[in-house]
Protein backbone atom coordinates (compact mmCIF):
# COMPACT_ATOMS: atom_id res chain seq x y z
CA UNK A 1 0.00 0.00 0.00
CA UNK A 2 1.31 3.63 -0.68
CA UNK A 3 3.40 5.01 2.24
CA UNK A 4 3.15 1.88 4.11
CA UNK A 5 5.92 -0.02 5.17
CA UNK A 6 5.99 -3.59 4.59
CA UNK A 7 9.58 -5.01 3.80
CA UNK A 8 10.30 -8.78 2.60
CA UNK A 9 11.22 -9.29 6.30
CA UNK A 10 7.10 -9.45 7.82
CA UNK A 11 6.88 -12.10 9.56
CA UNK A 12 4.68 -14.76 8.08
CA UNK A 13 1.27 -15.37 8.26
CA UNK A 14 -1.01 -18.28 9.33
CA UNK A 15 -1.40 -20.79 7.30
CA UNK A 16 -4.40 -20.21 5.92
CA UNK A 17 -3.53 -16.78 5.00
CA UNK A 18 -0.55 -17.79 3.25
CA UNK A 19 -2.55 -20.12 0.73
CA UNK A 20 -4.91 -16.84 -0.05
CA UNK A 21 -5.64 -16.33 -3.79
CA UNK A 22 -2.93 -14.32 -6.25
CA UNK A 23 -5.81 -11.97 -6.56
CA UNK A 24 -5.55 -10.84 -2.99
CA UNK A 25 -3.38 -7.84 -1.16
CA UNK A 26 -3.22 -6.85 2.50
CA UNK A 27 -5.31 -3.79 4.03
CA UNK A 28 -3.05 -0.89 5.13
CA UNK A 29 -2.07 -1.09 8.51
CA UNK A 30 0.72 -3.04 9.11
CA UNK A 31 4.08 -1.55 9.99
CA UNK A 32 7.66 -3.21 10.82
CA UNK A 33 10.53 -1.55 12.55
CA UNK A 34 14.07 -2.10 12.00
CA UNK A 35 15.27 -4.77 14.28
CA UNK A 36 12.18 -6.99 13.92
CA UNK A 37 9.36 -4.82 16.27
CA UNK A 38 5.78 -5.08 14.50
CA UNK A 39 2.43 -4.38 15.04
CA UNK A 40 -0.95 -4.71 12.51
CA UNK A 41 -4.21 -2.81 12.98
CA UNK A 42 -7.01 -4.03 14.38
CA UNK A 43 -10.44 -2.27 14.93
CA UNK A 44 -10.22 1.65 14.71
CA UNK A 45 -6.79 2.60 16.07
CA UNK A 46 -6.59 -0.41 17.91
CA UNK A 47 -3.13 -2.28 17.23
CA UNK A 48 -3.24 -6.23 17.33
CA UNK A 49 0.10 -8.73 17.09
CA UNK A 50 2.15 -8.48 13.97
CA UNK A 51 2.03 -12.56 13.43
CA UNK A 52 -1.79 -12.37 13.41
CA UNK A 53 -1.16 -11.68 9.67
CA UNK A 54 -3.19 -8.82 7.92
CA UNK A 55 -6.72 -9.18 7.14
CA UNK A 56 -6.76 -9.86 3.00
CA UNK A 57 -9.58 -9.08 0.87
CA UNK A 58 -9.82 -8.30 -2.85
CA UNK A 59 -7.68 -6.15 -4.29
CA UNK A 60 -9.66 -3.16 -6.35
CA UNK A 61 -6.42 -0.36 -6.75
CA UNK A 62 -7.16 2.11 -9.39
CA UNK A 63 -5.21 5.04 -10.25
CA UNK A 64 -2.75 6.11 -7.16
CA UNK A 65 -5.50 5.16 -4.53
CA UNK A 66 -5.12 1.39 -3.34
CA UNK A 67 -8.48 -0.09 -2.47
CA UNK A 68 -9.38 -3.37 -0.52
CA UNK A 69 -12.44 -4.84 -0.06
CA UNK A 70 -13.32 -7.26 2.90
CA UNK A 71 -16.16 -8.83 4.43
CA UNK A 72 -18.62 -12.26 5.20
CA UNK A 73 -22.08 -13.80 5.93
CA UNK A 74 -22.38 -15.84 8.92
CA UNK A 75 -24.88 -18.33 8.96
CA UNK A 76 -25.53 -19.86 12.28
CA UNK A 77 -28.37 -22.27 14.26
CA UNK A 78 -28.14 -21.63 17.99
CA UNK A 79 -29.87 -23.52 20.96
CA UNK A 80 -28.73 -21.81 23.95
CA UNK A 81 -30.27 -24.25 27.15
CA UNK A 82 -32.13 -23.39 30.13
CA UNK A 83 -35.46 -21.82 30.38
CA UNK A 84 -34.32 -18.40 29.71
CA UNK A 85 -32.68 -20.40 26.32
CA UNK A 86 -33.83 -19.87 22.91
CA UNK A 87 -33.39 -21.42 19.71
CA UNK A 88 -33.27 -19.75 16.39
CA UNK A 89 -30.93 -19.48 13.38
CA UNK A 90 -29.32 -16.13 12.38
CA UNK A 91 -27.35 -14.37 9.84
CA UNK A 92 -24.70 -11.93 10.58
CA UNK A 93 -22.72 -10.09 7.99
CA UNK A 94 -20.19 -7.29 7.26
CA UNK A 95 -18.69 -5.74 4.45
CA UNK A 96 -15.75 -3.33 4.53
CA UNK A 97 -13.98 -1.39 1.69
CA UNK A 98 -10.74 0.55 2.41
CA UNK A 99 -9.16 3.13 0.64
CA UNK A 100 -4.93 4.23 1.06
CA UNK A 101 -3.47 7.04 -1.07
CA UNK A 102 0.22 8.81 -0.81
CA UNK A 103 -0.11 12.64 -0.17
CA UNK A 104 2.91 13.23 -0.52
CA UNK A 105 5.83 15.04 1.80
CA UNK A 106 4.81 12.16 4.26
CA UNK A 107 1.45 12.43 4.83
CA UNK A 108 -0.68 9.31 4.14
CA UNK A 109 -4.37 9.35 3.70
CA UNK A 110 -6.69 5.76 4.84
CA UNK A 111 -10.39 5.96 4.54
CA UNK A 112 -12.86 3.29 6.06
CA UNK A 113 -15.94 2.12 5.60
CA UNK A 114 -17.94 -0.79 7.24
CA UNK A 115 -21.30 -2.00 7.20
CA UNK A 116 -23.71 -4.66 8.01
CA UNK A 117 -27.28 -6.21 7.45
CA UNK A 118 -27.66 -7.20 11.19
CA UNK A 119 -30.40 -5.56 11.35
CA UNK A 120 -32.56 -7.73 8.89
CA UNK A 121 -32.23 -10.15 12.01
CA UNK A 122 -34.83 -8.60 13.63
CA UNK A 123 -35.14 -5.93 16.09
CA UNK A 124 -33.82 -8.24 19.32
CA UNK A 125 -31.31 -9.82 17.70
CA UNK A 126 -30.04 -13.62 18.02
CA UNK A 127 -29.98 -15.67 21.33
CA UNK A 128 -26.70 -15.17 23.69
CA UNK A 129 -27.37 -16.30 27.17
CA UNK A 130 -26.22 -13.96 29.95
CA UNK A 131 -25.65 -11.24 27.21
CA UNK A 132 -27.31 -8.13 27.39
CA UNK A 133 -26.95 -4.46 26.22
CA UNK A 134 -28.79 -1.51 24.37
CA UNK A 135 -32.83 -2.11 23.60
CA UNK A 136 -35.19 -3.75 21.44
CA UNK A 137 -37.64 -0.74 20.63
CA UNK A 138 -36.50 1.71 23.50
CA UNK A 139 -37.98 0.77 26.44
CA UNK A 140 -37.35 -2.72 26.44
CA UNK A 141 -33.91 -3.74 27.60
CA UNK A 142 -32.46 -6.58 25.11
CA UNK A 143 -31.28 -9.73 27.91
CA UNK A 144 -29.93 -13.09 26.92
CA UNK A 145 -29.43 -12.21 23.50
CA UNK A 146 -27.08 -10.03 21.71
CA UNK A 147 -28.07 -6.79 19.84
CA UNK A 148 -27.64 -6.63 16.10
CA UNK A 149 -25.36 -3.98 14.53
CA UNK A 150 -26.04 -0.91 12.75
CA UNK A 151 -25.81 -0.52 8.94
CA UNK A 152 -22.92 2.02 9.94
CA UNK A 153 -20.81 0.45 11.74
CA UNK A 154 -17.65 2.56 10.46
CA UNK A 155 -17.29 5.75 8.23
CA UNK A 156 -14.05 6.74 8.89
CA UNK A 157 -10.67 8.77 8.06
CA UNK A 158 -6.67 8.69 9.06
CA UNK A 159 -3.98 10.86 8.37
CA UNK A 160 -0.74 10.09 9.40
CA UNK A 161 1.99 12.38 9.13
CA UNK A 162 5.48 11.15 9.07
CA UNK A 163 7.83 13.11 11.86
CA UNK A 164 10.82 11.04 12.21
CA UNK A 165 12.47 7.37 11.01
CA UNK A 166 9.44 4.98 11.59
CA UNK A 167 7.23 7.33 13.56
CA UNK A 168 4.48 9.57 12.65
CA UNK A 169 1.55 11.89 14.32
CA UNK A 170 -2.13 10.65 13.44
CA UNK A 171 -5.47 12.12 13.24
CA UNK A 172 -8.86 9.52 13.11
CA UNK A 173 -12.40 9.88 13.10
CA UNK A 174 -15.46 10.36 11.34
CA UNK A 175 -19.10 10.42 11.72
CA UNK A 176 -19.24 6.50 12.68
CA UNK A 177 -15.81 5.45 14.01
CA UNK A 178 -14.46 3.30 17.12
CA UNK A 179 -12.49 5.93 20.07
CA UNK A 180 -9.50 4.98 21.81
CA UNK A 181 -10.81 2.30 24.43
CA UNK A 182 -9.89 -1.25 24.93
CA UNK A 183 -8.97 -3.81 22.63
CA UNK A 184 -9.27 -4.22 18.98
CA UNK A 185 -13.30 -4.97 18.89
CA UNK A 186 -14.07 -8.82 19.32
CA UNK A 187 -15.33 -9.33 15.43
CA UNK A 188 -11.57 -8.33 14.30
CA UNK A 189 -9.69 -10.81 16.46
CA UNK A 190 -7.85 -13.68 15.24
CA UNK A 191 -8.73 -14.87 18.70
CA UNK A 192 -12.63 -14.72 17.71
CA UNK A 193 -12.51 -15.31 13.98
CA UNK A 194 -14.57 -18.92 14.34
CA UNK A 195 -16.42 -18.19 17.64
CA UNK A 196 -20.17 -17.50 16.37
CA UNK A 197 -21.53 -15.37 19.32
CA UNK A 198 -20.56 -12.17 20.58
CA UNK A 199 -18.99 -12.61 24.43
CA UNK A 200 -21.22 -11.97 27.29
CA UNK A 201 -18.40 -9.40 28.41
CA UNK A 202 -19.00 -7.58 24.90
CA UNK A 203 -20.58 -4.22 26.73
CA UNK A 204 -17.13 -4.37 28.89
CA UNK A 205 -14.70 -4.39 26.50
CA UNK A 206 -16.48 -3.41 23.07
CA UNK A 207 -19.56 -1.15 23.35
CA UNK A 208 -17.80 2.30 22.04
CA UNK A 209 -16.73 -0.10 18.81
CA UNK A 210 -19.75 2.00 16.64
CA UNK A 211 -19.75 5.48 18.55
CA UNK A 212 -21.15 8.62 16.44
CA UNK A 213 -18.68 10.91 16.57
CA UNK A 214 -15.01 9.97 17.17
CA UNK A 215 -11.76 12.50 16.69
CA UNK A 216 -8.67 10.42 17.98
CA UNK A 217 -5.36 12.11 17.18
CA UNK A 218 -1.96 10.03 18.69
CA UNK A 219 1.42 9.23 18.31
CA UNK A 220 2.78 6.58 16.73
CA UNK A 221 6.13 4.53 17.06
CA UNK A 222 6.95 0.48 15.78
CA UNK A 223 7.08 -0.42 19.63
CA UNK A 224 4.63 1.78 20.87
CA UNK A 225 1.44 4.01 20.45
CA UNK A 226 -0.11 6.92 22.38
CA UNK A 227 -3.67 8.13 21.67
CA UNK A 228 -6.43 10.37 22.69
CA UNK A 229 -10.17 10.35 21.64
CA UNK A 230 -13.36 12.58 21.99
CA UNK A 231 -16.92 11.09 21.06
CA UNK A 232 -20.44 10.26 21.58
CA UNK A 233 -20.65 8.38 24.73
CA UNK A 234 -24.86 7.55 23.77
CA UNK A 235 -24.74 3.62 22.38
CA UNK A 236 -26.45 3.05 19.54
CA UNK A 237 -30.37 2.72 19.63
CA UNK A 238 -33.12 0.64 18.57
CA UNK A 239 -33.17 2.79 14.77
CA UNK A 240 -30.39 0.30 12.94
CA UNK A 241 -30.28 2.23 9.63
CA UNK A 242 -29.28 5.45 10.58
CA UNK A 243 -26.23 7.17 11.60
CA UNK A 244 -27.33 9.38 14.43
CA UNK A 245 -26.42 12.77 15.86
CA UNK A 246 -22.49 12.60 16.29
CA UNK A 247 -21.40 14.42 19.27
CA UNK A 248 -18.10 14.99 21.96
CA UNK A 249 -19.07 14.45 24.92
CA UNK A 250 -16.87 11.95 26.52
CA UNK A 251 -13.07 11.07 26.20
CA UNK A 252 -10.89 8.45 26.48
CA UNK A 253 -6.94 7.36 26.14
CA UNK A 254 -5.19 4.83 25.46
CA UNK A 255 -1.34 3.46 25.56
CA UNK A 256 -0.18 0.14 23.48
CA UNK A 257 2.90 -1.67 23.27
CA UNK A 258 3.96 -4.16 20.28
CA UNK A 259 7.23 -5.07 21.72
CA UNK A 260 7.66 -7.92 19.23
CA UNK A 261 5.73 -9.06 16.10
CA UNK A 262 4.40 -11.86 18.45
CA UNK A 263 2.82 -8.97 21.54
CA UNK A 264 0.60 -6.44 21.68
CA UNK A 265 -0.52 -5.09 24.94
CA UNK A 266 -2.66 -1.99 25.71
CA UNK A 267 -4.05 0.07 28.90
CA UNK A 268 -7.26 2.43 29.11
CA UNK A 269 -9.56 4.61 30.50
CA UNK A 270 -12.19 6.53 29.61
CA UNK A 271 -15.24 8.52 30.85
CA UNK A 272 -18.46 7.83 28.61
CA UNK A 273 -21.51 10.31 29.27
CA UNK A 274 -24.96 8.72 30.01
CA UNK A 275 -23.97 5.44 27.54
CA UNK A 276 -27.11 3.65 28.39
CA UNK A 277 -30.88 4.73 26.61
CA UNK A 278 -32.58 3.25 29.80
CA UNK A 279 -30.23 4.88 32.63
CA UNK A 280 -30.06 8.37 30.93
CA UNK A 281 -28.35 9.36 34.56
CA UNK A 282 -25.74 7.56 34.98
CA UNK A 283 -22.45 8.40 32.83
CA UNK A 284 -19.56 5.37 33.26
CA UNK A 285 -15.88 5.26 34.08
CA UNK A 286 -14.05 2.18 32.20
CA UNK A 287 -10.46 0.71 32.55
CA UNK A 288 -9.38 -2.30 30.58
CA UNK A 289 -5.89 -3.65 30.17
CA UNK A 290 -5.13 -6.33 27.93
CA UNK A 291 -2.26 -9.06 26.22
CA UNK A 292 -2.73 -10.42 22.94
CA UNK A 293 0.05 -12.89 21.71
CA UNK A 294 0.31 -14.81 18.21
CA UNK A 295 2.71 -17.51 16.70
CA UNK A 296 2.54 -20.50 14.57
CA UNK A 297 -0.91 -20.34 13.89
CA UNK A 298 -1.95 -19.52 17.45
CA UNK A 299 -3.87 -16.11 18.27
CA UNK A 300 -4.73 -15.08 21.88
CA UNK A 301 -5.60 -12.45 24.16
CA UNK A 302 -6.41 -12.12 28.25
CA UNK A 303 -8.12 -8.98 28.97
CA UNK A 304 -9.75 -7.59 31.90
CA UNK A 305 -12.06 -4.56 32.40
CA UNK A 306 -13.90 -2.64 35.49
CA UNK A 307 -16.91 -0.07 34.82
CA UNK A 308 -18.07 2.00 37.70
CA UNK A 309 -21.04 3.62 37.02
CA UNK A 310 -21.52 7.05 38.02
CA UNK A 311 -23.25 7.04 40.81
CA UNK A 312 -23.05 3.85 41.78
CA UNK A 313 -20.82 0.43 41.63
CA UNK A 314 -17.97 -0.93 39.76
CA UNK A 315 -18.66 -3.93 37.40
CA UNK A 316 -15.40 -6.03 36.22
CA UNK A 317 -15.06 -8.87 34.29
CA UNK A 318 -12.67 -10.98 32.66
CA UNK A 319 -12.14 -12.51 28.91
CA UNK A 320 -9.75 -15.32 27.63
CA UNK A 321 -9.75 -15.77 24.04
CA UNK A 322 -7.47 -18.87 21.64
CA UNK A 323 -7.59 -19.94 17.91
CA UNK A 324 -4.89 -22.41 16.71
CA UNK A 325 -5.21 -22.57 12.98
CA UNK A 326 -3.71 -26.78 13.05
CA UNK A 327 -2.99 -26.27 9.36
CA UNK A 328 -4.45 -24.94 6.47
CA UNK A 329 -7.97 -26.81 6.85
CA UNK A 330 -8.35 -26.87 11.10
CA UNK A 331 -8.94 -24.68 13.65
CA UNK A 332 -9.56 -24.98 16.83
CA UNK A 333 -11.00 -22.41 19.28
CA UNK A 334 -12.50 -21.54 22.64
CA UNK A 335 -13.33 -18.68 24.87
CA UNK A 336 -13.41 -18.18 28.94
CA UNK A 337 -15.80 -15.48 30.46
CA UNK A 338 -16.43 -13.85 33.99
CA UNK A 339 -18.64 -10.86 34.32
CA UNK A 340 -20.48 -9.07 37.29
CA UNK A 341 -23.68 -8.49 35.16
CA UNK A 342 -26.74 -6.18 37.39
CA UNK A 343 -28.98 -5.96 34.29
CA UNK A 344 -29.99 -9.69 33.94
CA UNK A 345 -33.44 -8.71 36.08
CA UNK A 346 -34.95 -5.69 34.65
CA UNK A 347 -38.57 -5.63 36.27
CA UNK A 348 -38.13 -3.27 39.57
CA UNK A 349 -41.07 -6.21 41.06
CA UNK A 350 -38.49 -9.04 40.70
CA UNK A 351 -36.87 -9.40 43.80
CA UNK A 352 -33.26 -10.06 41.94
CA UNK A 353 -33.77 -6.68 40.52
CA UNK A 354 -30.51 -4.85 40.67
CA UNK A 355 -28.80 -7.40 42.11
CA UNK A 356 -24.88 -8.14 40.31
CA UNK A 357 -24.29 -11.65 39.85
CA UNK A 358 -21.22 -12.80 38.67
CA UNK A 359 -21.71 -15.35 35.59
CA UNK A 360 -18.74 -17.42 34.45
CA UNK A 361 -19.37 -18.82 30.16
CA UNK A 362 -17.05 -21.58 28.89
CA UNK A 363 -16.73 -21.73 25.17
CA UNK A 364 -15.12 -24.28 22.55
CA UNK A 365 -15.40 -25.58 19.37
CA UNK A 366 -14.02 -26.61 15.74
CA UNK A 367 -13.75 -25.45 12.31
CA UNK A 368 -13.01 -26.46 8.94
CA UNK A 369 -11.82 -24.73 6.40
CA UNK A 370 -12.67 -25.56 2.33
CA UNK A 371 -11.15 -23.81 -0.77
CA UNK A 372 -13.63 -22.20 -2.58
CA UNK A 373 -12.94 -20.76 -6.09
CA UNK A 374 -11.63 -17.17 -5.95
CA UNK A 375 -11.05 -15.20 -3.56
CA UNK A 376 -13.47 -17.05 -1.27
CA UNK A 377 -13.39 -19.34 1.37
CA UNK A 378 -15.64 -20.97 3.37
CA UNK A 379 -15.56 -22.58 7.04
CA UNK A 380 -17.93 -25.10 8.71
CA UNK A 381 -17.85 -25.42 12.65
CA UNK A 382 -20.29 -25.56 15.98
CA UNK A 383 -19.58 -24.70 19.54
CA UNK A 384 -20.31 -25.74 22.73
CA UNK A 385 -21.05 -23.37 25.77
CA UNK A 386 -21.48 -24.40 29.49
CA UNK A 387 -21.77 -21.83 32.19
CA UNK A 388 -20.92 -21.19 36.10
CA UNK A 389 -23.11 -19.14 37.87
CA UNK A 390 -24.60 -18.66 41.48
CA UNK A 391 -27.33 -20.99 42.87
CA UNK A 392 -29.59 -17.74 43.04
CA UNK A 393 -30.15 -18.07 39.36
CA UNK A 394 -30.94 -21.67 38.83
CA UNK A 395 -35.27 -20.94 38.89
CA UNK A 396 -34.39 -18.87 35.95
CA UNK A 397 -32.12 -20.56 34.18
CA UNK A 398 -31.88 -23.92 35.25
CA UNK A 399 -29.37 -25.78 37.50
CA UNK A 400 -26.66 -26.08 34.13
CA UNK A 401 -28.12 -24.99 30.83
CA UNK A 402 -25.57 -26.49 28.18
CA UNK A 403 -26.00 -24.35 24.48
CA UNK A 404 -24.85 -25.20 21.45
CA UNK A 405 -23.87 -23.34 17.53
CA UNK A 406 -23.64 -24.66 14.39
CA UNK A 407 -22.17 -22.18 11.72
CA UNK A 408 -21.30 -22.05 8.26
CA UNK A 409 -19.09 -18.43 7.66
CA UNK A 410 -18.34 -17.59 4.23
CA UNK A 411 -15.58 -15.02 3.78
CA UNK A 412 -14.93 -12.91 1.11
CA UNK A 413 -10.60 -12.69 1.67
CA UNK A 414 -10.00 -14.45 4.87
Amino acid sequence: MPGMDMPASAPPAPDHAAHAPEAMSAIPGMAMAPGGGAYGEGSGTARVPANEGAMHGVDLSTGDWALMLHGYAWGAYTDQGGPRGDKEAFVQSMAMLSAAHDLGSGAHLQLRSMLSLDALMGAKGYPNLFATGETANGTTPIIDRQHPHDLFMELSGRIDIDIGKDSSLFLYGGPVAEPALGPSAFMHRASAQYLPLAPITHHWFDSTHISFGVVTAGVSTPHWQLEGSAFRGREPDQHRWDIETPKLDSWSVRATWTPSPAWALQVSHGRIESPEQLEPHLDEARTTASVQYAKGGLSTIVAFSAKKKLPGRTLTAWLAEANWDVDRHHSIFGRAENVANDELFPNIADPLHDRAFRVSKFEGGYAYRLKLPGPFGLALGGALAAYAKPAALDAAYGNAPVSYTLFAKLSLGH
